[in-house]
């Protein structure tokens, strides 16, 4: 895994998709208080002219492929899949997906969420070449059908998103209240993330129709929709839910890593100043306590919790649990007939070994002081700072972040 100094930002930046609003809001946001950079200015300028340069195909898209998708009622009520970063979401997200009967995010309909539909249709070659070859965190490939979670293509058609705290590091603390709690948010802010979510997802599973032609249940992976699950089944009624957590001992120092390597990667700014554990710790307590909130007194057949660990212990087990509970394709007929595609997958990455850490005794203190309530409630032993606990190596590849 790319520690945050191996990380050198691509002069492309991941607003290079968005439409010329947003891009103008977050120069407005950036210049007002000083948080952008002239690096940073000139990504945002290269980002405003691929806008006006791809104009013309958005404009087609919108009265075409896209027409009435802000509005329009979904066929298949989606499945989501929630969790805290650095969770398993990622892992969970590549199985189901193998299944042949879940549309999902695709990585340049993530990049390009306003025209990929037609830019898809007539440049697909090109763009699938020009595809970064890992993730900006880690070193999962991406490839053509590599399944990616949406808050980038959000980010890239309102200012309502998470991401738009790593753009404009200096403004991090209100930006993430903001674009993941939706504090200060005004109604028709919300009523636009609404409409955005909305297109996007129908243009999605109208370009997967399926295997029998009759439309595809989308399966959509974002971290950020653990502090949403109330406000998705007013959006999506019907919608169902599985939420993945991990031992909070191995989040706490993974997330370190993935603040360095995001910040140096998509910052639009300097991140000096900022405190990224106080940022983790407080984001985990509220994203918790807001999921389990929301999800209080929901069926299984609707929300389901599972844990990392016995999906990595066990995962067709998980798999199947996952399929019959949540009545998913026929729950058990379902997981039966894709099971073949789970066990080739899970094959096909046997061969990763996980990171060996070194210990440290401030993860230990900072989870037990901070995070001591959950590790209870989660069901985790905790642990003493002189024990020590897990820390993310500075460079290395293993399985571990496809597990992430």
């Amino acid at each position: 895994m790319p520690s945050p100094a191996d990380v050198k930002p691509r002069l492309s930046h991941a607003l290079c998709g968005a439409d010329l609003r947003t891009i103008a809001e977050v120069a407005a946001s950036g210049v007002a208080s000083g948080a952008l950079s002239a690096g940073g200015v000139l990504r945002l300028g290269l980002a405003g002219l691929a806008a006006v340069g791809r104009l013309p195909i958005t404009l087609l898209e919108s009265i075409g492929p896209g027409r009435g998708a802000a509005t329009a009622p979904m066929k298949h009520p989606p499945v989501f899949i929630l969790g805290h970063w650095r969770s398993g979401t990622t892992h969970l997200y590549n199985v189901l997906s193998k299944s042949g009967r879940f549309g999902y995010v695709s990585p340049i309909a993530t990049g390009l969420p306003w025209d990929f539909v037609l830019l898809e249709r007539f440049l697909g070659p090109l763009l699938r070449k020009s595809l970064p070859s890992g993730r900006y965190i880690d070193s999962i490939p991406v490839n053509p059908d590599s399944p990616q979670e949406d808050e980038i293509a959000l980010a890239n058609m309102q200012r309502l998103s998470f991401y738009h705290g790593l753009y404009l590091p200096k403004r991090i603390e209100r930006e993430l209240s903001e674009g993941l709690f939706f504090d200060g948010a005004s109604p028709a802010q919300i009523a636009r993330w609404q409409r955005c979510v909305r297109r996007f997802f129908n243009k999605l599973e109208r370009t997967q129709p399926g295997p029998d032609g009759s439309g595809t249940t989308l399966l959509i992976k974002n971290p950020v929709y653990a502090a949403r699950v109330k406000l998705l089944r007013e959006t999506f009624p019907g919608a169902k839910f599985v939420h993945i957590q991990r031992d909070p001992y191995r989040v706490l120092p993974s997330m370190r890593n993935f603040y360095g390597v995001l910040f140096k990667q998509l910052g639009l700014g300097p991140a000096t100043g900022v405190d990224i554990d106080e940022i983790v710790l407080g984001t985990y307590t509220r994203m918790m306590e807001t999921l389990y909130r929301d999800t209080e007194g929901l069926p299984e057949s609707e929300c389901l919790h599972v844990r990392f660990e016995d999906f990595e212990r066990a995962p067709l087990g998980t798999i199947g649990d996952i399929y019959s509970k949540l009545d998913l394709h026929g729950g058990d007929a379902g997981f039966k007939a894709a099971r073949p595609a789970f066990e080739r997958y899970l094959d096909s990455v046997k061969g990763y070994k996980k990171n060996r850490y070194a210990p440290d005794p401030d993860i230990a203190r900072l989870v037990n002081d901070r995070w001591g309530a959950w590790v209870d409630r989660l069901g985790y032993e905790r642990r003493e700072p002189e024990a020590g606990s897990e820390v993310e190596p500075k460079s290395g590849t293993s399985a571990e972040p496809a597990l992430t």
